[in-house]
C-alpha cells in the first residue's frame, strides 16, 4: 500500500520515520518541524494552535496529491476531505473522552480506577478531554482541588480511585472487526522530578514484570473490542492486576523504542491492520530501547547543531531555536541487550547532550 501519506499532528516525526522507512512519500503537518522531520518528509507545514491544523492540512493538499491521512496526536477527531489510514474520527472520540473510556471498560468487566463521588479523596483528578499526562494530579483534599481548578480552569474532569502500580502502556495493531495483536509492553517514564508527576517523558521497551503477559492479553481484548483500525495504544498502572486507564486511537509516543526492541516497522503493521491483516503472534523482543525526552531546566536557546549526535538523539531542535523552561528540547535513547544496559546508555547519551550544549 506504499503511497503518498499525510501524517499531521502536534509531534509527528517518529510516525514519518517509521513511514518513510516503510517506502511511503510522507508529508508532514507539525507545530516543531523540527530538523530531523525534514529528513523522512518531502515537504512540511508548521502551525502554532491545534485550531490551525485545518489550514496546515489544505497547504499540503494544495501542493501535493496525497493518499492518505496519518492523524497523530492532536488530530485524532479531525475532519478532513483525505481519507483517514487508521481510526475515523468518530470512532477516536469516543476515546478522546475519557468517561466515555471509563464506560468502555467498565462494559467488558475490565479493571479501572473507579469514580469516586465528589469529596472523597485521595483522587487523581484529570481532564475528561486531553492527552499527556501532565495535567493528571492526586489531590487529598478540597483545597487541593481548588488549587488543580485554579490551575488548570473550570473544566469537565475526572475524580478516579488512586492505584498502584507500574506506568505502562501496551502497543496493539487492530482491524476494526474483531482482530487485534499486542506488539510490545512499555514502561512509562514520567515526569517526576519536574514536578508534573504524571506527564510523559519518555519509555522503555519491553517492560520487564510479572504481570506484563496478563496485561498484553487484556489490551488485545480491549483492542479488539474498540472498533479501532491500525495502531493502538493501551495505558495501564500494573500492580498486583493490570488497571485499564486509558486508549489511544492512533500511533502513541513510544513508537521508536517499541521498533528498536522488535525489529518491526510499526508503520506498516498499521497500514496492514487498516487492510485487516493481523499478525499471528506477538513478535520476538531482540533487545531493549529507551527514551528519555530533555526538557529545559531554565530559558535556553539551542547554539549547537545537535544533529551530529544522531541516532542517540531525535527530534533535533534547529539552531537557535529558543525554549522557554519546562519545553521540550530534544529525545534521547539508549538501547542494549539488557534494561540495564539501556538505561546506562540512555544516561551516557544524556549526560554527553546536556553537556555539548552548555
Amino acid at each position: 500500500m506504499n503511497g503518498a501519506v499525510l501524517v499531521c499532528g502536534f509531534a509527528t516525526r517518529h510516525v514519518a520515520k517509521s513511514a518513510h522507512a516503510a517506502g511511503y512519500t510522507v508529508y508532514a503537518v507539525d507545530h516543531f518541524c523540527d530538523q530531523d522531520l525534514s529528513w523522512y518528509t518531502a515537504d512540511r507545514e508548521r502551525f502554532d494552535d491545534l485550531a490551525d491544523i485545518p489550514r496546515a492540512i489544505e497547504e499540503i493538499c494544495s501542493r501535493h496529491e496525497v493518499e492518505w491521512l496519518v492523524p497523530t496526536s492532536g488530530a485524532e477527531m479531525l475532519p478532513a476531505r483525505v481519507p483517514v489510514l487508521g481510526t475515523s474520527p468518530a470512532r477516536a472520540a469516543r476515546f478522546m473522552d475519557k468517561l466515555l473510556t471509563q464506560e468502555f471498560f467498565e462494559s467488558l468487566s475490565i479493571p479501572a480506577p473507579s469514580i469516586l463521588e465528589p469529596g472523597l479523596y485521595p483522587a487523581m483528578i484529570k481532564p475528561r478531554v486531553g492527552s499527556g499526562g501532565w495535567r493528571n494530579r492526586v489531590v487529598h483534599n478540597d483545597g487541593e482541588l481548588a488549587s488543580w481548578l485554579g490551575e488548570f480552569g473550570d473544566q469537565p474532569f475526572l475524580s478516579q480511585e488512586v492505584v498502584a502500580g507500574v506506568a505502562a502502556s501496551v502497543c496493539c495493531v487492530a482491524d476494526g472487526i474483531g482482530g487485534a495483536r499486542a506488539i510490545a509492553a512499555n514502561r512509562q517514564i514520567l515526569r517526576e522530578e519536574e514536578g508534573l508527576h504524571y506527564g510523559f517523558s519518555g519509555s522503555v521497551t519491553p517492560l520487564e514484570h510479572p504481570g506484563v503477559t496478563r496485561m498484553m492479553e487484556t489490551a488485545e481484548r480491549i483492542a479488539a473490542e474498540s472498533g479501532c483500525s491500525g495502531t493502538i495504544g493501551i495505558d495501564f498502572v500494573l500492580g498486583d492486576e493490570p488497571w485499564a486507564i486509558e486508549v489511544n486511537p492512533r500511533f502513541q509516543a513510544t513508537l521508536d523504542t517499541v521498533e528498536a526492541a522488535t525489529g518491526q516497522n510499526l508503520f506498516s503493521l498499521h497500514a496492514r491492520a487498516c487492510r485487516g491483516e493481523i499478525p499471528s503472534r506477538r513478535p520476538f523482543q531482540s533487545g531493549y530501547a529507551a527514551r528519555r525526552i530533555l526538557f529545559a531546566d531554565r530559558d535556553i536557546v539551542v547554539k549547537h547543531d545537535l544533529s551530529s549526535l544522531s541516532p542517540a538523539v531525535a527530534d533535533i531542535p534547529w539552531p537557535g531555536t529558543f525554549f522557554e523552561e519546562g519545553q521540550a528540547v530534544v529525545s534521547v535513547y539508549g538501547w542494549g541487550r539488557s534494561v540495564g544496559d539501556a538505561m546506562d546508555l540512555l544516561d551516557t547519551h544524556m549526560k554527553r547532550v546536556r553537556q555539548y550544549m552548555g
